[in-house]
């Protein structure tokens, strides 16, 4: 991989770690606990606010694995590391970080885990 393609890749786990952290922003107020006031919501007006929540928690999740995941991309960037798998360490095909530059696996490495 060449300084270009590294740029690339770098940019391009930059600008989605900045679009994760936007919504991870915007997306705060769905995770707050629902209130159960009888008296002020029906009962499937509150389990549907409970799916929400649980769904919203999902998605907050999700947010946070692939933050941790492009954070350790580019440390393997900065480290010169970037591009090889990290179990067998043979070169990822760049076809495959195009589709996930966060991805620490070769393909057959992936395929047997």
């Amino acid at each position: 991989m060449n300084d270009r393609d590294r740029a690339m890749f770098k940019q391009l786990l930059i600008s989605t770690q900045q679009e994760l952290n936007e919504t991870k922003k915007t997306s705060e107020k769905s995770t707050q606990t629902v209130a159960l006031d009888q008296s002020s919501v029906g009962r499937l007006s509150r389990m549907d606010a409970m799916q929400s929540q649980a769904m919203a928690l999902a998605g907050k999740r999700r947010r946070e694995i692939q933050l941790t995941r492009i954070r350790a991309a580019l440390e393997r960037l900065d480290d010169g590391e970037y591009g090889y798998c990290a179990v067998c360490e043979g070169e990822i095909d760049q076809r495959r970080l195009r589709i996930d530059p966060a991805n620490p696996f070769c393909i057959n490495c992936a395929a047997t885990m």
